[in-house]
């Protein structure tokens, strides 16, 4: 009897163990993309990681529109 009790006692350690490990571990992946998202379209509100994207995105979704200053000295 006392070896089942022992086993459920180990059980119940390394689940513990293994819980705390993951959350140690893992970081939120949803979390970490939005903060690479910095530059956001004045005219959509879309959200781009770089200038580079950014000024290709405002080139092609809206020509019409002039182009923001912060996109001036960007090279596409």
């Amino acid at each position: 009897m006392a070896h089942g009790q022992k086993k459920i006692q180990s059980q119940q350690k390394n689940a513990k163990k293994q819980d705390g490990q993951k959350k140690k571990q893992g970081h939120d992946q949803k979390a970490v993309a939005k903060a690479a998202l910095i530059y956001t379209c004045t005219v959509c509100r879309t959200q781009m990681p770089d200038p580079k994207t950014f000024k290709q995105h405002f080139e092609s979704k809206h020509p019409k529109t002039p182009l923001p200053p912060e996109l001036a000295d960007v090279q596409a």
